[in-house]
């Protein structure tokens, strides 16, 4: 098999990364998060020196469990600042716990929009007919999808944040959990909150779920 010149010829390890999976597709989200990963930590390096520690990297990793990281703590920081098998860099650490809560939304994000798809194909097939007339027609916010809602809130003057925050305020999330799935502080979620009051001149949760 002829192979690329940066194929290094006397590490199997590169070989077989070059032969099985560079420039093959993969879509399996476990495995992009894995890539997602260990790219992060080879900023700066050689991708043969995070091939040499990829199995070390899945052991410390709890075998790239997403939902294992997203809740990493000072304690397991510290202990993957301890091991010398990866590469210790705090700032790539603390970045790789961030970049799993960012990949999580994300797969929350597009799940919740293939159910809403879903959802709407179905109604779409049961009710033929009967919304060209209006008859059936549902306005109920409760039935507008995340999409509609944040966009009614960015026509209303909120800016894109204030009106991501707003549109999950109106799912019935506290503030912990908008900060959790932002990746942002909850100091800084009740601040959008304040400017989403003032700007839309209302004064809770409730006249913001009727608007």
């Amino acid at each position: 098999m002829s192979r690329c010149k940066w194929c290094n010829l006397k590490n199997p390890l590169y070989i077989k990364y070059h032969d099985e999976e560079w420039c093959k597709p993969n879509f399996n989200e476990k495995y992009l998060f894995e890539m997602l990963i260990l790219e992060s930590f080879q900023a700066g390096l050689s991708w043969e020196c995070i091939l040499n520690k990829r199995a070390d990297f899945e052991k410390a990793y709890d075998n790239f469990d997403i939902d294992k990281i997203c809740n990493y703590d000072s304690k397991k920081i510290n202990e993957l600042l301890l091991n010398e098998k990866i590469v210790r860099n705090k700032l790539k650490i603390n970045a790789s716990i961030i970049n799993a809560k960012i990949f999580k939304n994300i797969q929350k994000e597009y799940a919740q929009k293939e159910v809403l798809k879903e959802s709407a194909i179905e109604v779409k097939e049961s009710t033929a007919g009967r919304y060209e007339s209006g008859i059936g027609q549902n306005t109920d916010k409760r039935d507008k999808t995340a999409e509609q809602i944040y966009y009614a809130f960015r026509n209303k003057g909120l800016t894109r944040r204030e009106a991501e925050v707003a549109r999950l305020a109106c799912s019935g999330r506290s503030n912990k959990e908008i900060a959790e799935e932002l990746v942002i502080s909850e100091t800084t979620v009740k601040k959008h909150m304040q400017h989403i009051f003032e700007k839309l001149e209302i004064g809770s949760r409730e006249e913001l779920r009727n608007m």
